[in-house]
């Protein structure tokens, strides 16, 4: 636990190898505020703005719909920014803040299709009932099966993950994806509310950029930090994602020894990919070992990514120390 009130907490990356997704229980939770008391029964989603045909939707509106199930990872965009140095403000964040569930709601393009779009809109604003506030491009929400899901693996949404509503968007941040949803405003211009503009923006010396895709990442999972092995034969876990392309290799690095492929397990579109690598340790003593990842695009984990302002995006190559003997 990072933070109680409001709740923000990370899960230990050994338990992240146990499934391809992550139990409700065990998912990681970002909170920006207290969570909502909301009655489902009376809870409406709202769709306004440039539209033809205004919505009101309740719960059970949403799941006479045709439905869909997807297994999305979702990252923090903070992930790892108390490796970042100097240090940065804000919750410090290790690698656990990412978890993978199949989420279960309604295409966001099908509830387009109901209003009716008018043809000058160009953004849409989720809103959720604690007062967080984010846009996506409509351009961008055509380019991915964005979801409004009220399930999470298989059970009803639990209330720190967004009950009784939220927006799934596959391959960025989880900003994007937000919780406790009543209202997807259509408008024709940019949105300038402060998580917009303020907060997830990339701010370098000279510019700034908008927080979005998730960058292609892998973690090691098994074994963990610090742990002391006999030497011998070695297995190596991990998952590894990327919000641009699917990851095409993973390769792991002991010591100063040559990169060397690890096996991927099946690929899913939208979820984190499984690796393993089976190697022999000889020698006792320290030993470090690193994993970087690769997309279909050909971006490859840096050595060390680029410090900014606010600590996102920090998809550094994690270097894991063993000791055997």
């Amino acid at each position: 636990m990072l933070r109680d009130d409001p709740l923000n907490c990370e899960v230990r990356l050994s338990r992240l190898v146990e499934g391809q997704v992550t139990p409700n229980d065990r998912f990681y939770v970002r909170s920006h505020f207290p969570v909502p008391a909301i009655d489902a029964d009376r809870w409406r989603l709202e769709v306004h703005g440039l539209v033809r045909t205004p919505l009101g939707l309740s719960l059970d509106d949403l799941k006479q719909m045709p439905s869909r199930t997807s297994a999305v990872t979702l990252e923090c965009a903070g992930n790892g920014r108390s490796f970042f140095s100097p240090a940065i403000e804000g919750e410090p964040w290790s690698l656990g803040a990412v978890s993978t569930a199949e989420w279960t709601g309604v295409l966001l393009s099908d509830i387009l299709g109901m209003a009716a779009l008018d043809p000058g809109a160009t953004e849409l604003i989720f809103r959720g009932a604690e007062g967080f506030e984010r846009s996506l491009e409509l351009e961008a929400a055509h380019a991915t099966p964005v979801l409004l899901v009220y399930a999470m693996n298989g059970q009803p949404l639990p209330a720190d993950h967004g009950f009784p509503l939220r927006a799934i968007v596959p391959g960025w941040y989880a900003v994007a994806s937000v919780k406790w949803l009543t209202e997807i405003e259509l408008t024709d211009r940019p949105f300038e509310g402060f998580f917009q503009t303020q907060r997830y923006v990339y701010e370098w010396t000279g510019g700034a950029e908008p927080v979005t895709r998730q960058k292609v990442r892998s973690v090691i999972t098994q074994p963990a930090e610090g742990e002391t092995l006999r030497p011998g034969d070695l297995t190596i876990r991990g998952l590894a994602w990327s919000g641009s392309a699917p990851v095409t290799r993973v390769q792991v690095r002991l010591g100063n020894g040559a990169w060397n492929d690890a096996e991927l397990n099946e690929a899913q579109p939208y979820a984190w990919r499984a690796w393993e690598l089976t190697t022999t340790v000889e020698r006792s003593g320290v030993l470090a070992i690193r994993s970087r990842a690769t997309d279909a695009s050909g971006e490859t984990q840096p050595d060390h990514a680029q410090w900014n302002r606010l600590g996102y995006g920090n998809n550094s190559i994690q270097k894991v120390t063993l000791r055997f003997g």
